[in-house]
């Protein structure tokens, strides 16, 4: 994300573009193709999220809802495909920051604020794509995810 901004600020219409739609466009920059860019990074802190998960909920049983870690402002994982249905559960692991979840451009509102420990869940009923993001941090931290919801 950072060349993209160092990219836009050498330019001339540097002039014209506000500096949130900067980070709007590389934030899509980094879902262009439909889904979060895995970077060796993210898979590190994925990584550690789901052994924090594993430490939070030992007994955690497989009902058959995905579970999505948020983590150092990440989702873990960034993707998901999952049949119509399906219920997702995001999981604040994270030890001191609240998160929110919001399906901004399939018109689902923000979920409130949720704090470490703390879940927020959503049923996709429909097949289609699902980019979504952290209300709080998709601007500053690029925090964002996306779900492909088959039939």
């Amino acid at each position: 994300m950072q060349m993209l901004k160092s990219m836009w600020l050498n330019s001339d219409l540097m002039l014209a573009i506000p500096a949130a739609a900067i980070i709007t466009l590389a934030a899509q920059a980094v879902a262009a193709d439909g889904e979060v860019e895995v970077t060796p990074e993210r898979a590190k802190i994925c990584e550690a999220a789901d052994k924090r998960y594993a430490e939070l909920y030992p007994d955690a049983k497989d009902d058959g809802t995905v579970i999505v870690k948020l983590y150092k402002y990440n989702f873990c994982p960034p993707n998901l495909t999952v049949k119509a249905g399906t219920t997702v559960r995001w999981v604040n692991v994270d030890k001191r920051t609240s998160h929110s979840v919001w399906l901004k451009e399939s018109g689902v509102e923000e979920s409130e604020r949720f704090f470490p420990e703390e879940i927020w869940e959503y049923t996709f009923e429909s097949s289609g794509p699902y980019p979504y993001l952290c209300g709080p941090h998709w601007e500053k931290e690029g925090m964002i995810g996306f779900v492909t919801v088959e039939p």
